[in-house]
């Protein structure tokens, strides 16, 4: 009699251990198809167009957002430059891909707003299909408030990224700076020239030094150019005029 309640007992064992087995499987089975079945790929959509992209990443349950705006020689105007996250890259639905649509070429002028009030420039630039960048202010003698002194690209500029210019506008002499006018440094000693930016707390990084060839002896039709001094500054980065703060760190190239 104990035999047979034994064995009814370890056939029932062995059959609720089963279906607790079956449970388990289930509920990993079902685990794994819910987090999986909400991931996918990421497509490769350089190259496509603004729309072909905004269908493909819809129906992979992804967000499409167009951050930015390029030229560009090599992508035709409307088509995607680049992509982030990457192609390939398993990602959540509902996540969002950010690309960066191309312009095409440059084929606007770079207009001059530099002696322009800010307001006029700005007309100006969005008159030519451009925006306004960064604008900085600062302390400017002998010129009017808010007068552009600088702008970057400069005017006519080609080759530029971005269809839109930052400005450099002149402050009361009272404000607190923002920003400064980077000065032309060409033929200034090295000494001169890093006390001249230390002093309003731009750094500059180790100095390049370079050879430069033996200037043409004069001729009837063209005067000799005179020597540059060794340890003056031949070449510098960013240009003159352009808008530098306490965080730009300015290269100098400089003659041995």
């Amino acid at each position: 009699m104990k035999g047979n309640l034994l064995i009814r007992f370890f056939r029932m064992a062995s059959v609720v251990m089963l279906l607790v087995a079956v449970a388990l499987l289930a509920a990993i089975t079902t685990m794994h198809f819910a987090i999986h079945g909400a991931e996918v790929q990421v497509p490769a959509l350089k190259g496509m167009t603004v729309a072909e992209a905004r269908s493909q990443t819809a129906g992979l349950g992804l967000n499409l957002d167009v951050d930015n705006r390029y030229y560009s020689s090599d992508v035709a105007a409307g088509h995607i430059l680049s992509q982030s996250p990457a192609p390939g890259m398993v990602v959540r639905r509902e996540w969002r891909v950010r690309v960066a649509e191309s312009l095409g070429p440059q084929k606007v002028d770079v207009p001059d707003t530099v002696g322009t009030e800010e307001r006029a420039a700005a007309l100006r630039l969005r008159r030519a299909g451009l925006g306004v960048g960064s604008t900085a202010k600062l302390p400017y003698d002998g010129v009017p408030d808010g007068t552009v002194v600088a702008q970057d690209p400069p005017a006519h500029a080609q080759g530029i990224s971005q269809p839109s210019v930052n400005l450099l506008v002149a402050a009361h002499d009272d404000a607190a700076p923002d920003g400064f006018v980077m000065p032309d440094l060409t033929g200034v000693p090295i000494i001169t020239a890093q006390s001249m930016l230390a002093k309003v707390g731009i750094k500059t990084v180790t100095p390049t030094f370079i050879d430069l060839p033996a200037p043409p002896a004069e001729t009837d039709t063209a005067p000799s150019k005179p020597p540059v001094m060794p340890g003056s500054v031949v070449a510098q980065q960013p240009v003159a005029g352009a808008r530098v703060d306490q965080t730009t760190e300015v290269k100098l190239a400089v003659s041995k």
